[in-house]
């Protein structure tokens, strides 16, 4: 309940609220993306000054392998799970969708934990970066390798057959490139390495930036989030309802994973809780921008829909304060 008391939360529920009722309430793009762009810019400045005093440990490196390892196993399992029901090239789009992650999920969880005196370590947000990728480049040979099957006359798998006209295979080196030169992950990693070379210094000469600022822009974005997430709603209208109980369930079974990962690594509870949100979050922005290039046979309206529209709300107002709290309770 405290969750939803926080004046960020109320304002994306707010937001919902005016995307509902078809309100012409809106934020302009650009505005947008520059709230975006600050929120990571401010993220990565704080995962640099909490690394520059903490280092880099042991407890780094493993929470960083979890966080990779996390990238890889869930889009696998997903696919093998969602093709048995939807065509190959949906599956491959959602399973990606859901293999990455949703950095403004991230940032609120990091707000949450820091109003709770939680702590955590600024690595985080390198791992956060890290399990971005893993899952589009993993769609995009699966999309290739559906082409190519296709292709030899062979049906192309799920439920659904091939019914798109022929694509060419998306070039998996023009994907690395997109992936590791985004503009937003460049930033928060080139924040992240300012925040560890300038330290204590640093961290004082920005608190008016990263700090003073973040809870307010936080609002603001989430306020354009809900907006976003209430009127993509629309577009799971008449999809089969399995795929709703999948954007509800799916993120409390990646969960579930992490934590257990993160028992057995004696990951401390606050790195825990952030690496279940990893997890149980759902790419919106990075990923579906990829996939609509990269797999134009899969349909938008399901990926997309279904994380912003679902996935994003529930782990907004319901996931965090639970992944948080189990966080506490078995890793404390």
């Amino acid at each position: 309940m405290s969750n939803l008391l926080d004046p960020t939360i109320l304002f994306f529920v707010f937001g919902v609220l005016a995307g509902t009722v078809k309100s012409n309430l809106e934020i302009p793009p650009q505005i947008s993306r520059f709230l975006s762009l600050y929120l990571l810019m401010a993220l990565g400045l704080k995962g640099g000054f909490s690394l520059a005093k903490s280092g880099l440990t042991a407890e780094v490196a493993i929470t960083l392998g979890l966080a990779v390892l996390l990238a890889v196993l869930i889009p696998l399992v997903s696919y093998q799970l969602l093709k048995r029901r939807l065509s190959g090239f949906d599956a491959a789009a959602i399973a990606a969708t859901y293999g990455s992650v949703s950095a403004v999920t991230f940032i609120t969880t990091v707000q949450y934990l820091e109003n709770q005196g939680i702590d955590f370590g600024g690595h985080m947000a390198a791992a956060m970066a890290l399990m971005e990728s893993p899952a589009i480049i993993m769609a995009v040979l699966l999309a290739n390798t559906l082409r190519q099957t296709a292709a030899a006359g062979a049906p192309a798998g799920g439920a659904l057959a091939l019914s798109a006209p022929a694509v060419p295979s998306f070039g998996l080196g023009k994907v690395l490139h997109e992936s590791f030169t985004d503009g937003a992950q460049l930033l928060l990693l080139g924040a992240m390495v300012i925040g560890v070379v300038t330290g204590e210094a640093g961290q004082a000469a920005m608190a008016p930036f990263s700090t003073d600022l973040f809870k307010g822009m936080l609002a603001f974005f989430l306020l354009d989030m809900g907006l976003m997430a209430a009127r993509n709603l629309g577009e799971l209208k008449g999809k089969p309802l399995g795929l709703i109980a999948y954007a509800l369930l799916a993120p409390l079974a990646h969960a579930a994973l992490a934590l257990g990962l993160a028992v057995v690594a004696g990951v401390n509870p606050g790195n825990g809780a952030l690496l279940m949100v990893l997890a149980a979050s759902a790419s919106y922005i990075a990923v579906p921008a990829v996939l609509r290039h990269a797999i134009p046979e899969a349909q938008p309206a399901l990926y997309f829909g279904m994380s912003l529209g679902i996935t994003f709300p529930f782990n907004i107002v319901v996931g965090i304060p639970l992944y948080v709290g189990l966080a506490e309770r078995v890793l404390g």
